[in-house]
């Protein structure tokens, strides 16, 4: 499904739930949240609107067309099981994974070695992963709309099936942003590995966008290649 409204069940009340939550709420959708705190699932789900409802975990999974991962990398396993996975409850269906398995202070990864959190996600649930939004902040995805210095903030996307590409596609786009295609979800790894990179340089205070050059300077000067 892409465009027109859809119906999102997001695993997960925290800040990513509630940035992307927010978002889509705006552009038209249906959400069905769900947390580990029923008081603030439903605290959320009151700010949100009447197109928000508050839910358990199986409902918030089998509540619509898409579904959002957005709870800490290390319950994950935790959340899949409550929401039914090991049942079939996630099989077949669009998930999210905005996921960051992310060693706190070391800024490596937890899932070193492999698979990536995103393999692992749709080796336990049969849904058709698509891994997104993990590179940015929440505050971010709040932004109306994010642009810098012009520029619309683009998403990558790793996943093997095309329709839930496209969902979540139109599903960034909601927010004001471009989806970039980054191939299969095999290169999820390189993605959140990607996320782990920038988040420690981040967090000694360097600019991380500047570490790489625009797209026209990729192989040097543009001047040099007309020479």
């Amino acid at each position: 499904m892409t465009g027109g409204r859809m119906r999102i069940g997001i695993l997960g009340a925290g800040r990513m739930a509630d940035a992307l939550g927010t978002q889509w709420v705006r552009a038209g959708h249906e959400l069905t949240l769900s947390g580990r705190d029923p008081v603030k699932v439903a605290a959320l789900a009151e700010r949100l609107g009447p197109a928000a409802r508050a839910g358990t975990w199986i409902e918030a999974a089998t509540s619509g067309e898409v579904v959002l991962l957005a709870v800490r990398d290390y319950a994950v396993a935790e959340v899949l099981a409550a929401a039914g996975a090991a049942d079939g409850t996630l099989r077949g269906r669009v998930l999210i994974d905005c996921t960051n398995p992310v060693v706190p202070g070391r800024f490596t990864l937890a899932t070193e070695g492999g698979p990536s959190m995103a393999e692992r996600v749709a080796e336990a649930t049969g849904s058709r992963v698509v891994k997104a939004f993990n590179l940015c902040h929440e505050d971010v995805w709040r932004m109306t709309p994010p642009v810098f210095d012009g520029v619309p903030l683009s998403v990558p996307l790793c996943g093997d099936d095309r329709d839930a590409l496209a969902t979540v596609r139109s599903l960034v786009e909601d927010l004001g942003c471009g989806a970039v295609e980054a191939g299969g979800l095999e290169r999820a790894g390189l993605l959140e590995a990607t996320a782990a990179f920038m988040i420690g340089l981040w967090f000694r205070g360097a600019d991380a966008q500047a570490v790489l050059p625009p797209l026209r300077f990729a192989s040097g000067s543009p001047d040099r290649a007309n020479a």
